[in-house]
């Protein structure tokens, strides 16, 4: 019998908006304040603490094709890497993974018997400040031996390194010979992934860590995400819950995307009668709307079914737009609004590295 019990719920198409009227100035942290005053990454004047931003921008269009699940890590500043040997990295790392095959280090990938090529790219346009270093994407490819001549060769694994809105206090802090590419996605097999790491920890002096999507960062998603409803239908916003009962109690919560655009509408209305400019308005999303969005979810879902999703945790988000996962696998389904999304796991990337 499977662990855990699972409730899967809908919200009525008639759902009532609970409005609940705020007199306080919301407040919105500068992305490029000192350390005299709270960062973008809420770090404290001494560093002592460190938690999340708690303004962002809202998503914007950016185009890339990418569609696929990846994992995250996180991944502390590489010394000495140079993005004009990217070429000299893709020989070195397919030298590397030959000799580990050789060794029989890496004889359970799939397509690795038969012919491969590594290759280092530049994804341009993947930055948003100057501070930000270009990302760089990883491929894997192979072609089975009884190919034909001219059959191309198919992806195997991919993964890419990349710094998107990075804390611009933190990167400018580091010695010119380290680059900051703190957020590492990849997608394809295991042992690959742990071959690439190898290779960069001997290589650039650096160490990787798995990097979770906490409960926090996946509410930031359902607002950001939810955001975009009118320019590109979000179809649906799911998200799965735990309570901490016995035994744990799954609960999968879908809301109808009209009904979360209407609650997000009416809680965007209350944060622009706080007097705030109306540039500063529609271009950041406050951390206390984010809160009182997520109330009013938990509220409409409590009213229907006698249950507090306060006392649980948020363990996935998805919508036609990508999903996420608590676990650090995420799919980014609809390109035009990834920067955001990777502005929020950049910080989520700095904020567990060890300092």
């Amino acid at each position: 019998m499977d662990r855990y019990r699972n409730s899967v719920v809908r919200t009525p198409l008639n759902s009532v908006v609970v409005k609940r009227r705020s007199k306080s100035k919301s407040y919105r942290q500068s992305y490029r304040s000192c350390l005299g005053a709270a960062s973008r990454l809420g770090l404290t004047p001494a560093l002592t603490t460190r938690r999340l931003n708690t303004s962002r921008r809202v998503p914007k269009s950016h185009n890339i094709t990418e569609k696929m699940e990846w994992k995250l890590s996180y991944v502390t500043p590489l010394y000495q890497f140079r993005h004009t040997r990217l070429k000299s990295y893709s020989r070195q790392l397919s030298a590397f993974i030959a000799a580990e095959k050789q060794q029989g280090l890496a004889v359970e990938v799939d397509g690795l018997q038969s012919s491969y090529r590594v290759s280092f790219s530049v994804v341009h346009g993947m930055t948003e400040t100057d501070d930000d270093a270009e990302t760089v994407l990883i491929q894997i490819r192979s072609k089975p031996s009884f190919a034909k001549q001219d059959e191309p060769q198919s992806p195997l694994w991919s993964g890419w390194l990349t710094c998107i809105n990075g804390n611009p206090d933190y990167l400018r802090s580091l010695p010119k010979d380290f680059t900051c590419l703190p957020l590492f996605c990849s997608s394809g097999s295991e042992v690959l992934s742990t071959l690439v790491k190898s290779w960069f920890q001997q290589t650039f002096d650096c160490c990787f860590g798995p990097l979770e999507i906490s409960h926090t960062s996946l509410q930031w998603l359902v607002v950001l995400w939810t955001n975009c409803h009118t320019e590109s239908s979000i179809q649906h916003l799911k998200m799965i819950w735990t309570l901490p009962v016995l035994p744990p109690l799954q609960i999968t919560y879908t809301v109808n995307p009209q009904d979360a655009w209407e609650l997000w509408s009416s809680v965007r209305k209350e944060e622009n009668e706080g007097g705030e400019e109306e540039e500063e308005k529609g271009s950041n999303i406050d951390i206390k709307v984010v809160m009182r969005f997520m109330q009013g979810l938990k509220s409409h879902f409590y009213r229907h079914f006698r249950m507090d999703l306060s006392a649980g945790s948020l363990k996935q988000v998805s919508t036609a737009l990508g999903s996420a996962k608590y676990s650090g696998r995420i799919k980014i389904s609809n390109s035009r609004y990834m920067m955001t999304t990777l502005t929020l796991l950049t910080e989520c990337a700095l904020l567990k590295m060890p300092m």
